[in-house]
């Protein structure tokens, strides 16, 4: 039996950006799941469980750091590689804090972006307990 292929939930309310990172996602070998705000995404989190997730900082309505506080209020345990145009010492240590996994600066670099993502997701999966017996993680 094959293993899936890891999901990447994309989310960035600038269009042209979710379209380009998917696209690089897909080619790299990822599913990719594309939400347009914080909002949408953390409304699907808890179902899609994506094995990481791709998150702007500055948004409207919510903005990463919303999301991250949220994620770590509702013990969603999805790495997080956060993305920003606007970095600062200040945005990157409260963005770990938070508990993002990587902070890149856009423009990100493709290489960089790819194994950040992979990295986070090797790393989540080395702290998550082994699956019990007869769950369908097990099979």
């Amino acid at each position: 039996m094959t293993e899936r292929a890891p999901v990447v939930a994309v989310v960035d309310d600038e269009d042209d950006v979710r379209l380009a990172l998917r696209r690089l996602l897909r080619s790299a070998g990822f599913d990719v799941l594309a939400y347009e705000s914080g909002s949408e995404f953390l409304r699907h989190a808890a179902r899609s469980l994506p094995d990481c997730v791709i998150l702007n900082l500055r948004m409207s309505g919510l903005s990463g750091f919303d999301v991250l506080a949220t994620m770590k209020e509702r013990a969603l345990r999805i790495p997080v590689v956060v993305v920003t145009g606007n970095d600062g010492q200040e945005s990157r240590t409260e963005a770990l804090a938070l508990g993002a996994d990587a902070y890149l600066c856009k423009p990100v670099d493709a290489d960089a972006l790819i194994g950040a993502t992979q990295a986070a997701i090797e790393r989540h999966r080395r702290r998550r307990p082994p699956p019990h017996p007869g769950s369908p993680e097990a099979s």
